[in-house]
């Protein structure tokens, strides 16, 4: 299964960083599902693929082939 990358440079940083911050406030404050909403945001941002993007026809992306 071919995924589609939509997740544009600008767009991975910035889900890189939110979900570092989540993560870590989450441990820190004990609640869970900040852990969970972190781990989401580094999945996306990792394999530049955002499925919620996809039903909306977003795509952050330049050249999808290229990013």
């Amino acid at each position: 299964m071919k995924l589609v990358n939509n997740v544009g440079k600008q767009d991975r940083n910035i889900r890189f960083a939110a979900g570092g911050a989540a993560i870590l406030l989450g441990i820190v404050t004990g609640l869970w599902w900040l852990d969970i909403i972190g781990l989401i945001l580094l999945g996306t941002a990792y394999f530049g693929t955002c499925l919620a993007y996809v039903p909306l026809g977003i795509n952050t992306a330049k050249d999808a082939a290229n990013d």
